[in-house]
Parts: structure tokens; sequence; C-alpha cells
């Protein structure tokens, strides 16, 4: 019971690894409050949540507005809050920059980067009240780039930049910012975007290729990554940017090599 009296505020927890951090953060003890805003995926998480205490808020956490409403009605409920992950992200559009539009470029910085700066921005005070923790989904990418989708690689390097100062901006307060870096993890996000790829039959096989422990895993090894670091376990661990990627990082480098000989 790692997490036991721990009240969670996860976005994107409705689905893929969101969904598998909040089936272990549940099982480790926590209280949650998740948030999507998506009414389909909030159906279907409840009926793989079956718990009456779980908050589900629909909520877009690139809308300042719902990010305040979503804060004070999980403090409302549960009366405090002792950890926000940052889950909530989108992956669209596969393209290089010059080929994205300006309505693609904004949507993906609303969400996976302005996201954050709302859920900070309303939760801060009650992180500070209980000496919490906020964690954000990351990728690698995001430090190595990443073919077709320099936008999303950007949006990521963002996101890990932001860890890094967030960590030193609140750790008088006893507040610990990470992130977690996975590479390819077999999520929904990840089966429609294998679906854009310009040769879409090979991917499985290429997604399988590029880790090098020589699989594409499910989202339940970032969830067990994520428990940790959320943890008091992790208590002295602030800014760190955690690969979860079977040594992908190591593995584009094989495959690429590999194609050249």
């Amino acid at each position: 019971m790692l997490l036991k009296n721990k009240v969670i505020f996860l976005t994107g927890g409705t689905e893929g690894i969101g969904l598998e951090c909040a089936r272990l953060y549940h099982a480790a003890g926590a209280q949650l409050s998740i948030i999507s805003n998506t009414e389909k995926s909030i159906v279907e998480a409840r009926e793989r949540l079956p718990d009456n205490d779980i908050r589900f808020i629909n909520a877009d956490v690139s809308i300042a507005a719902d990010m305040q409403r979503a804060i004070a009605e999980t403090v409302a409920h549960f009366g405090k809050i002792d950890v926000i992950h940052n889950n909530a992200g989108i992956s669209n559009p596969s393209k290089a920059i010059h080929e994205t539009t300006e309505d693609e470029w904004n949507r993906l910085f609303d969400v996976n980067v302005k996201g954050i700066y709302n859920t900070t921005r309303f939760g801060i005070d009650e992180l500070k009240k209980t000496r919490g923790n906020i964690l954000h989904t990351s990728s690698l990418v995001g430090d190595i780039g990443q073919e077709i989708h320099a936008a999303y690689s950007a949006t990521k390097g963002a996101v890990n930049a932001l860890t890094k100062s967030m960590a030193l901006d609140y750790a008088n307060f006893g507040i610990r910012v990470n992130a977690v870096a996975p590479a390819g993890v077999w999520t929904p996000m990840l089966r429609t975007w294998s679906k854009q790829q310009p040769d879409s039959t090979t991917i499985e096989n290429y997604l399988d290729q590029i880790h090098a422990l020589g699989y594409c895993p499910e989202g339940d090894v970032v969830a067990d990554a994520c428990l940790f670091l959320v943890s008091d376990q992790a208590r002295f661990i602030t800014g760190c940017i955690l690969p979860v990627s079977g040594g992908a990082e190591l593995g584009y480098r094989r495959v690429i090599n590999q194609s050249n000989q």
C-alpha cells in the first residue's frame, strides 16, 4: 500500500498508460481523481475501475477554467491533493514541421505543454500543503527526436525542460517534480499512430526492434515506474527524467546500423 491515504489527480487516466497508472495507484491505496475530455472513455474506464469513490471529471487540460474546476472539485471531495500526474497528451500529426498546420501545432502545445501549466497553476497551493509531488509523462523523443514528428518531439522536449525547472522552483516547498520517458508503448494512441505511418504493415516489427530488450511493451511497465516516482520510495528524487524505454535510445542506433550494413 505505497500510496495509502494519498490523493492523486491524474489527467488522461481513462486509457493507455493513464489507465494502467490508475489501476496501479488504486491497488496501492490511492484515492483518485481521473480527468478526461472524452465521455466515452470515462464510461469505459468506470467499467474497468468499479469503485464509486473514484472521481471521474470531464475536463480539457488545455482549458484553464476546466482545470480550475477539476482541481476544486477534487479538493472538495477528497480534502486535499498529494500528487498531480500530468499524463494527458496527444501525438498527432505524423508530419514534418513544414507540413504541420498552425491548428495542429497549437493543439499539440496546448495539450502537452499548456496542460501542465494549467494543472500546476491551479494545483500548486494544494501540493504546498501536502508537500506532494508532480509527475509528467514525457517521451524519449523529447531527448533524441523523431522523424516526421518534429512538433510532438518539441512538446516533449519542453516537458523535459519544465520538469527540471519546476523541480528547482518547488524544492523549497518539499515538492518533487519528475517525469517518465517511454519509447514505444502499446496504447490506443500508438495503434492509431501506427496506421498513419508510411509503411504500416511493418510498424509492429519496427517497434519491437527499436527496443534493445526486443519488444514493444504494454503500459503496465510505465505504470510500475510511475508508482515508484510518486511514492515515498522516491522521496529524494527530483528533476529526474526516467527512461522507461527498454534501451530504445540504443535500439534506434542498432536499427539504423543494421539498415546501413
